[in-house]
């Protein structure tokens, strides 16, 4: 009796199917890739225009003015470069899950799950500290700070900086929809 107990346990273990790969539907994940990009690329193309025109009479006493261009600052130089950098990851992101919701296939297969799990956690975490170092800079900049230009100036880049904040939050449910996606291994 026990002898064939075991033997049904045996046929149960040999004929049950894998486990599915993905646990999140592949439409829902481009949609929160498609969401991605674009709070990323509003993010770069609001930081990338920010400037002003700043009258330094009335700061200095000089009869002169002074443009201020994001560039200007190293936090905003670098808040830019993150934002390109997931841009460019969630655009290839973003094809390869194309290429999966019309195929029903993974392009690459269980090797680029393994790539979208540890891409998505660097470049979430890289968009990150770009969202904080403009925020950063913004608050200890605007502190005490009453030119309306500059003010202007600094808003605009603390709109940049929640946008890519907010992208940093869709790629971080990426992320997690990537971890929940990584091939199951049988034992």
């Amino acid at each position: 009796m026990l002898v064939l107990i075991i033997s049904l346990q045996k046929k149960k273990k040999i004929s049950m199917a894998p486990p599915p790969s993905t646990v999140v539907s592949p439409l829902v994940a481009l949609i929160i890739r498609i969401l991605t990009f674009v709070s990323l690329f509003i993010s770069v193309v609001i930081i990338a225009t920010t400037s002003a025109t700043v009258d330094l009479s009335v700061d200095l006493g000089l009869a002169t003015t002074a443009k201020l261009h994001f560039n200007d600052f190293y936090a905003y130089r670098y808040m830019l470069a993150t934002g390109v950098l997931g841009i460019a990851y969630t655009l290839v992101q973003t094809a390869f899950t194309i290429y999966f919701v019309s195929t029903g296939n993974r392009f690459g297969g269980d090797g680029l799950a393994l790539l979208d799990f540890y891409g998505d956690k660097v470049v979430s975490y890289i968009l990150a500290t770009g969202a904080g170092a403009g925020f950063g800079l913004t608050v200890d900049t605007k502190r005490g700070e009453d030119n309306s230009d500059i003010n202007s100036f600094f808003n605009r880049a603390s709109a940049a900086a929640s946008l890519l904040l907010i992208g940093f939050l869709f790629s971080a449910v990426s992320s997690i929809f990537s971890s929940l996606s990584l091939p199951k291994k049988t034992l």
